[in-house]
């Protein structure tokens, strides 16, 4: 398993307008890579009514790794062939089952000061 780095609450703005918390960033060594996992809380992406859909909320999740992946990397001078951006509407803990939870995925490779959608 990996090693938490990020703390909690801190917020970010992002393309699609509902307000995003980082919960915290994971690193993994998974096969002899290094992945990156930088998991966010969305809570405007629970079901409902007005809830924020996948199309809505996948351009925000590359933002997350242009704008907050790439610079804490450098920031924490942190590598990783791998970075993935999570969405959640609410705290998930790692690794554990909350049926309950709606949760979005994207995995990007960082090149070149860019994130390169891998798809997942």
């Amino acid at each position: 398993m990996g090693l938490g780095l990020a703390s909690p609450a801190t917020a970010f703005d992002v393309p699609s307008g509902q307000q995003i918390t980082l919960q915290e960033v994971l690193v993994e060594d998974l096969g002899g890579e290094t992945w990156l996992r930088f998991r966010f809380v969305a809570p405007q992406i629970a079901e409902g009514p007005d809830a924020i859909a996948y199309d809505l909320a996948a351009p925000d999740m590359e933002y997350l790794c242009h704008a907050v992946a790439l610079p804490y990397m450098v920031e924490h001078a942190l590598t990783g062939q791998m970075i993935v951006v999570s969405l959640a509407d609410r705290v998930v803990e790692f690794g554990s089952a909350d049926p309950d939870a709606t949760q979005f995925f994207e995995a990007f490779r960082p090149k070149d000061g860019v994130c390169i959608w891998e798809g997942l």
